[in-house]
């Protein structure tokens, strides 16, 4: 597996599993300030001034989470929508009660740039809107807490400052060509969490059956954050069954912590399978026992079996599905990004209610919560990373597209939803750079592909419009569009099959002519 970038953690299970057991974990929703602008430094973020006082200036409004910056602006018609520095401040009581415990911001997710402070001192840094990504405060919280400003200033709490930045960037993505705006802000949850000296980065767990889903097979990797370097532990691991029945244990002793490690394969027979009509969930629980204490988790997993045939449809437990669905982005009057897990819950429900079993998260890793409840509901989806429009650019940009890869990939591994990973899109339209190189592009999607296909063979990989890359991906979805950019949408079916020859896998998944209500048919051709 991969590694992450500096100062980001791969996400614990604590932090972004499915289930959090142990450990304490809470929101940072409230008691925030937020401040439209940038600052001269972080000093000002924590200078000891009053109210009044020509110090105090700029000005701080009162703010919840989550934030983002483009609340408004990104829908207001007379203005260009705000991108630049934006900083957010609060103080928090820190009382970790774990010996040696380990105090980490947990973030879900923040645009475009962010950087993280304890007091004066930077801790974290991290390039990306839409991964999750850590930022243990453990040592800084520590060393401040020696100082005299924490008891005299702060009154025994701890002054956290986070600078997000969505200035235009060329040589990041998402480019600024793409038709979904760049936002910025603190907009989906930050979680502040106390956790063991030694605790679980990721359990990866490949839930899989045979064509005809008669026989399940169960593959568990673990990785550990282990910063003061212990060395042995036991693990315990149990499978339940979707009504809570332990159907399988494994107990197993660790002497190393330092990687990736085999922790369980186990087969069973007659499992009860996900489906997009009743998607059955099981649950793995484990332990994780060692001189800091024990560390408790948990997965939710779903059991199918995916293939979209050549030149065919797409089966799902060795029976043919119409996938039918929409898209979704990461938007909402009033907020923009920043939407609560009950508007997310309302919207996903929504989504179901009306027929859908597929759906396409575009253009980017959308929150977690989506997800989860994609798990639950029975839907399928597509996911991808925002490599949308504008070119390719150097090595700054394609590294972060392919830690955005590794990202997307690692935290949503477990979820039965996924069946795509999306690599692009419309990486046909230049722009962004005096070259426009296709051989170039064509290498970097090559790559790409490679990189999920070793990450996780058991998914497929997609893209949609860059016609001269459609040989590479497993699922090619082309542009058409009949009806609104070109002719009129009665040519929908002789293109679509013109298409359809054209490459090893159709999925045609943007299309129009705009919201037309009466253009949608209950049995399509």
């Amino acid at each position: 597996m991969y590694k992450y970038l500096k100062y980001s953690v791969v996400v614990a299970l604590l932090l972004c599993g499915n289930i959090t057991w142990a450990q304490k974990s809470v929101r940072l929703n409230q008691n925030w300030e937020f401040l439209k602008q940038d600052l001269g430094g972080i000093w000002e973020a924590v200078r000891p001034v009053g109210v009044g006082n020509p110090e105090s200036v700029p000005l701080w409004q009162k703010v919840n989470l989550p934030h983002c910056v483009n609340a408004t602006d990104a829908v207001d018609p007379d203005v260009n929508y705000y991108q630049g520095p934006a900083w957010y401040r609060t103080q928090l009581l820190v009382e970790n009660p774990y010996k040696n415990g380990r105090t980490i911001l947990h973030f879900e997710g923040a645009g475009q740039k962010t950087d993280v402070y304890v007091h004066t001192t930077k801790v974290a840094s991290h390039v990306g809107g839409y991964d999750e990504w850590t930022a243990d405060i453990t040592d800084a919280v520590a060393a401040f807490k020696k100082s005299e400003a924490y008891q005299k200033q702060f009154k025994g709490k701890i002054p956290v400052s986070i600078r997000t930045d969505n200035s235009r960037d060329l040589e990041m993505i998402p480019s600024d060509l793409s038709d979904f705006n760049v936002y910025g802000g603190i907009y989906r949850y930050l979680n502040l969490v106390y956790t063991l000296a030694l605790s679980v980065d990721k359990m990866f767990v490949k839930a899989e059956t045979d064509a005809q889903g008669k026989v399940a097979k169960l593959n568990v990797k673990g990785r550990f954050y282990n910063p003061t370097g212990l060395s042995d532990a036991t693990v315990q691991l149990k499978l339940l069954n979707p009504l809570g029945k332990v159907i399988a244990k494994q107990v197993k002793k660790l002497t190393s912590l330092d990687s990736d490690l085999d922790l369980w394969t186990f087969q069973f027979n007659k499992p009860q399978l996900w489906t997009v009509d009743n998607p059955l969930q099981y649950t793995l629980s484990y332990e994780i026992t060692s001189s800091a204490g024990t560390y408790q988790g948990g997965e939710k997993v779903g059991f199918r079996h995916i293939n979209f045939v050549e030149k065919g449809p797409f089966h799902l437990n060795g029976k043919r599905l119409l996938l039918r669905g929409t898209h979704r982005h990461e938007d909402h009057a009033g907020v923009a990004a920043a939407m609560t897990e009950d508007m997310i819950r309302t919207e996903m429900q929504m989504m179901k209610d009306m027929g859908v079993n597929f759906i396409r998260l575009g253009h980017y890793q959308q929150s977690k919560i989506v997800l989860n409840l994609c798990d639950s509901l029975g839907i399928l989806v597509w996911e991808e990373i925002p490599w949308c429009r504008g070119g390719l650019g150097g090595d700054v940009y394609k590294q972060q597209a392919r830690a955005m890869l590794k990202n997307m990939i690692e935290q949503h591994y477990n979820h039965p939803s996924i069946i795509i990973w999306g690599l692009g899109n419309e990486n046909d339209w230049p722009g962004d750079f005096p070259e426009f190189d296709k051989e170039k592009i064509r290498t970097f999607m090559k790559e790409l592909n490679n990189i999920s296909h070793e990450m996780d063979a058991s998914r497929y990989t997609a893209i949609r419009r860059c016609d001269f890359c459609a040989d590479i991906v497993d699922v090619y979805s082309p542009s058409i569009w009949a009806g609104w950019y070109r002719g009129v949408y009665t040519d929908y079916k002789k293109a679509s099959e013109d298409e359809f020859a054209k490459v090893k896998r159709f999925l045609h998944v943007e299309w129009g002519g705009d919201s037309h209500a009466g253009r949608h048919s209950e049995n399509p051709d």
